[in-house]
């Protein structure tokens, strides 16, 4: 309880500073909205259901591309961490990869397939593909290497292996790779349908945006915001309920 409270420190006083910046008129209303406004705006749209729609519609498009990143990353980065000659054929190519930026691929990616749900689906899958991938196989290669030898000892196969030695072993890993590519999804989403979208959260902000509607990209930020801490904690108590041990370190 005192750590909650203890969090609530930081978002307090950026409320109060808010607060005061725009009861003093230090920037202009039309660019920072006072919180009540905000507020007024944000209860509206929940009531006509217009931001329920939006985040329903992203996190559908989220479902997709996230599952197919946990089934193609997640399967991959069990087989790199278990098998080296694996590790070796793809880490530099997939190091090469990695390190351009996620926005980078929207204009190639909707060249491919065009506006759609398709194109928007493969920005969330090209987004938490790595995450996924890397501490996944991080969290394999970890493994005790005094219980891989025990499970070869036992003539295990490489399946029994896996459940019973390596996975174990790596959940904690795993699943904080399972955060972070839900986290990088979220925000590639937005992104993506800020750029080429005609639903959506992200298409809701740059159409506010477009429209000098400030206080609805507003509402838009808090709930992308309120959504992304909620799917985080979902994961949270998955991991807690899926890995026990963790808890108790």
């Amino acid at each position: 309880m005192a750590w909650t409270l203890f969090s609530l420190i930081l978002p307090l006083l950026i409320l109060f500073a808010w607060l005061y910046v725009t009861g003093e008129a230090l920037v202009p209303a039309l660019l920072l909205p006072k919180p009540r406004i905000v507020l007024n705006e944000f209860i509206v749209q929940l009531t006509v259901g217009t931001i329920i729609e939006d985040i329903s519609i992203s996190f559908g498009r989220i479902v997709k591309g996230f599952g197919l990143a946990v089934l193609f990353g997640g399967g991959l980065g069990i087989i790199m961490g278990m098998f080296v000659p694996a590790e070796r054929f793809f880490s530099l190519t997939f190091t090469s990869i990695r390190q351009i930026p996620m926005m980078a691929w929207v204009p190639l990616l909707v060249m491919w397939f065009g506006i759609g749900e398709a194109s928007k689906v493969a920005v969330i899958l090209m987004a938490a593909y790595f995450p996924i991938l890397m501490n996944t196989s991080s969290g394999i290669r970890r493994t005790d290497p005094k219980l891989i030898e025990v499970g070869r000892m036992y003539r295990l196969t490489p399946w029994r292996m896996f459940v019973k030695i390596y996975l174990p072993s790596a959940l904690p890993s795993i699943f904080v790779g399972l955060k972070l590519g839900l986290s990088i999804s979220w925000m590639a989403v937005v992104g993506a349908e800020m750029i080429a979208a005609s639903s959506g959260i992200g298409f809701r902000l740059n159409d506010a945006r477009a429209l000098m509607q400030f206080p609805i990209v507003f509402c838009g930020m808090f709930a992308i915001a309120i959504a992304g801490v909620l799917m985080d904690w979902v994961l949270t108590l998955i991991s807690r309920a899926a890995a026990p041990w963790e808890r108790k370190r």
